[in-house]
């Protein structure tokens, strides 16, 4: 069992077929598990769900695919939202001037990114929380802008965002969360495929 801040949440709608609720509000009993893509994988394998859900229900099989779209979408908007509030800045030098003045709380590294940039920064924001797992153009998207490589978010916003970026994370083989405040993603399965619990 884990912290439902760090799980994933779905649960069965009204003509049974199983929806993601990334932002844990939708009514109903839920079904957590680990957001990782093997585990989201061999729960529809499995039916794991239905089990859960002690009832028939349609799993649809592109289900990975769609939370992993639905969290890289509320990532983006929470970022926008940061810079919106003049918590979040972008580009390799705000970057480095925000770690500089102790304001930057979450460093970003765009997936798609150069490596030299990352490991001058990893340098600069030793003790930072650095994630990369969104792309360059998701990164671009929360700042009006094409493409970002290198951002910083501060703020309470912060640790929102670094949650759903760990669950996101997990979803995208590629990606990489590196906590140094002690907040870590979802850890591994349980033995069923996922962690369960319910409303």
């Amino acid at each position: 069992m884990c912290e439902r801040a760090r799980l994933l949440r779905c649960v069965v709608g009204p003509d049974g077929v199983v929806v993601p609720d990334i932002e844990g509000r939708l009514p109903g009993r839920g079904l957590w598990l680990t957001p990782r893509r093997d585990i989201v994988e061999r729960a529809l394998q499995k039916r794991l769900f239905a089990r859960a859900a002690r009832r028939p229900v349609v799993t649809p099989p592109e289900l990975a695919d769609r939370i992993e779209s639905l969290l890289a979408r509320r990532c983006s908007d929470l970022l926008g939202l940061a810079r919106r509030a003049g918590h979040a800045v972008a580009g390799f030098e705000r970057v480095g001037e925000a770690v500089r003045r102790g304001s930057a709380g979450l460093l970003l590294e765009a997936l798609d990114g150069a490596e030299g940039g990352r490991r001058k920064l990893a340098v600069l924001g030793r003790g930072l929380p650095s994630v990369r797992a969104l792309t360059a153009a998701e990164l671009g998207a929360a700042f009006g802008r094409e493409r970002v490589v290198h951002a910083a978010v501060g703020g309470a916003l912060a640790l929102r965002l670094l949650a759903d970026l760990a669950r996101l994370a997990g979803m995208r083989q590629a990606a990489e969360v590196d906590c140094a405040t002690g907040i870590v993603p979802a850890g591994p399965a349980t033995e069923d495929g996922g962690s369960k619990a319910h409303d």
